[in-house]
């Protein structure tokens, strides 16, 4: 058999190809990332008793926003990066973007505060297990995130997987916000940001193992 006649065999009986699959797969590990955290968080730790009084101020949904933004960011990075050869673009500005306005804004509510209510706001009241309840509330989402990415032809596995894990991690902190009791800037631009480092660490570290192909 020829060269050309073999190609022609082999196009003919390809299917077509769906090219709503990375869509509807995303869309699918998404909803389960925040279901999923969502429903660990209800049970593990349970919803703030002042949450509808503390969601009627702008503070509130400012500290709903930053997860928000960056999880939207982290969709789109790792959308681009699941089709071969592509590259991130400008999402690392997209990403970057709600972590400036938040140390920014965190750096502002420190230089109005006096030099004793600075560390009460850095630490909060729970800086030592906030990160770890993050973590734990990703692993749904991170899971979801790279089944959704293993059906996909990723080739830069390292920045995939860290851009999966900060996926899930965002989708955590937008679901821990109904149990978190802080509402200081600095904090959720210290420890907010260390709990999403921790999956997206892991996805960086897992990404090269899992998303081969």
């Amino acid at each position: 058999m020829r060269t050309d006649d073999l190609i022609a065999l082999l196009a003919a009986e390809s299917g077509k190809v769906d090219r709503h699959l990375l869509a509807r797969r995303l869309a699918l590990a998404v909803m389960i990332g925040v279901a999923g955290a969502a429903m660990l968080a209800i049970a593990l730790f349970g919803i703030r008793p002042d949450l509808l009084d503390v969601a009627r101020t702008p503070l509130f949904w400012a500290k709903v926003a930053f997860p928000t933004a960056l999880g939207l960011g982290a969709l789109w990075f790792t959308a681009r990066l699941s089709r071969p050869g592509v590259d991130p673009g400008v999402t690392w500005c997209v990403l970057a973007l709600p972590l400036l306005l938040v140390l920014l804004g965190g750096a502002a509510a420190l230089i109005d505060a006096p030099a004793e209510g600075r560390t009460p706001l850095v630490l909060g009241q729970t800086w030592r297990t906030c990160p770890f309840n993050i973590a734990l509330l990703s692993v749904p989402g991170f899971i979801a995130n790279f089944w959704a990415l293993k059906a996909m032809c990723p080739t830069r596995l390292r920045l995939a997987g860290a851009g999966a894990g900060l996926l899930s991690g965002a989708a955590a902190t937008l679901a821990y916000c109904i149990h978190c009791p802080e509402m200081g800037v600095p904090f959720w631009g210290i420890w907010y940001v260390a709990g999403m480092l921790i999956p997206t660490l892991v996805g960086a570290a897992l990404g090269p193992r899992v998303l081969r192909w």
